[in-house]
């Protein structure tokens, strides 16, 4: 296979072409696919994602006044300048400029930075894939600006910043994507829970491989699939409400819960699902149930990832993806095609990754058939399609990384 020039590099060549100077630093922050967890994170309950080998880096120079200039090594995405202040003007709704100015704008509202700088920026991580491409960029951005401007960085606390930040974009997500890309470890995968955020890392047995592979349809989170996105947040909130005010009037439990987790703590799932089949109904009821069922589903996964049970993670996989489609809506025909695929090839589990709607999928194997999967992907799937062409940023088998990090060049 052709060697490319790997990205740090690229971004400080690129560097020192536009702005006639070397860079100072670069930043790397990046992406993740999440093995199991999904829309659970905006509702305070648990997710496990890994950190991808795939990153968003900037090199960048820091400026004496307060404007960003910054450029992406791929021509798509034009070139974008603006001063730091506390309300910074958001571009149009979807630009990819609004996830450089997010971080800047909430850094600026709650530190005061005024600092900005020159940068060029390149990513590897595919975009609207449901791999976090954007938060990438939102945690490469921060830790830029942070890093200029001498603001402290704790992964946790940084993480809740800069997944505050994000909402900017009109986006209501969690803060999964952020504390990933912050606090990966090498070789594990990551149980996060929130209220408050904390990262337990989970080694991953040696021999498991966990497949990621593109649909080919861009999940945008943006227009259609924000509002999509959105809705869901908003129904998982209805439902909930719903719940704890007919625990309010039955006066089923002493101290009245404010929130998925208490609820859990609160009742048995099984008890918590009884409730909702008798107080919700349609979809209300199809989100609360993915929502409880996917929480439970993380927390088993965990114990298969610990004992090594390569089946018993994979049929959890499965169990989510059903979960997914059915309850919560939100795959797609391709997506459904493609996880089909990667168990016919011979996983032990697979699903859609991210918000759904498009994007990618992950299949787990191991050793022995991780081969077989990425050939029947690539025969059953993206040879009848012809989308081979750049297909090793279409299907590739996870390294699950370190988080984020600046470093003077």
């Amino acid at each position: 296979m052709m060697q490319t020039q790997s990205a740090p590099e690229r971004a400080a060549v690129a560097f020192l072409k536009e702005f006639g100077a070397a860079a100072t630093h670069l930043v790397r922050a990046p992406g993740r696919v999440n093995l199991i967890g999904e829309h659970t994170d905006y509702n305070g309950l648990p997710v496990l994602p890994v950190a991808l080998q795939r990153e968003a880096k900037v090199a960048f120079r820091p400026r004496p006044d307060g404007m960003v200039v910054l450029h992406d090594v791929d021509e798509e995405f034009p070139p974008l300048e603006f001063e730091i202040g506390p309300a910074i003007s958001p571009e149009a709704a979807g630009h990819w400029g609004n996830y450089v100015k997010a971080p800047a704008n909430e850094l600026a509202r709650r530190f005061a930075v005024w600092r900005g700088f020159e940068g060029v920026l390149h990513s590897d991580i595919p975009v609207a894939a449901g791999l976090s491409s954007s938060s990438a960029i939102v945690n490469a951005i921060g830790l830029a600006l942070a890093h200029i401007n001498e603001v402290p960085v704790e992964a946790r606390a940084f993480a809740e910043l800069m997944a505050d930040a994000e909402r900017y974009t009109g986006t209501l997500g969690g803060a999964m994507d952020q504390a990933i890309s912050l606090g990966g470890r090498s070789g594990c995968a990551t149980k996060i829970t929130f209220g408050p955020l904390r990262l337990q890392h989970v080694q991953i047995p040696a021999d498991w491989s966990f497949v990621v592979a593109d649909t080919g349809v861009r999940a945008e989170k943006a227009g259609a699939a924000q509002n999509t996105y959105n809705l869901r947040r908003t129904e998982c909130e209805d439902a909930l409400s719903r719940v704890i005010e007919d625990l309010v009037r039955a006066d089923r439990v002493p101290l009245i819960p404010s929130s998925y987790s208490a609820l859990l703590r609160a009742m048995p799932v099984d008890d918590v699902l009884a409730l909702a089949e008798d107080v919700l109904e349609g979809n209300l009821r199809r989100r609360f149930r993915h929502v409880v069922t996917e929480a439970a589903r993380v927390n088993e996964a965990v114990d298969r990832m610990r004992g090594a049970d390569i089946t018993g993670f994979g049929t959890l996989m499965d169990a989510s993806h059903g979960s997914l489609r059915t309850d919560f809506h939100v795959s797609t025909a391709e997506l459904d095609e493609l996880t089909a695929i990667a168990r016919e090839g011979g996983a032990f589990g697979a699903r859609l990754t991210g918000a759904g709607l498009g994007g990618c999928i992950v299949a787990l194997a191991d050793r022995t058939t991780v081969g077989t999967v990425l050939e029947t992907l690539v025969g059953e799937y993206y040879e009848p399609r012809k989308l081979t062409e750049d297909l090793d940023a279409r299907l590739f088998v996870a390294v699950a990384s370190s988080g984020a990090s600046v470093q003077a060049l």
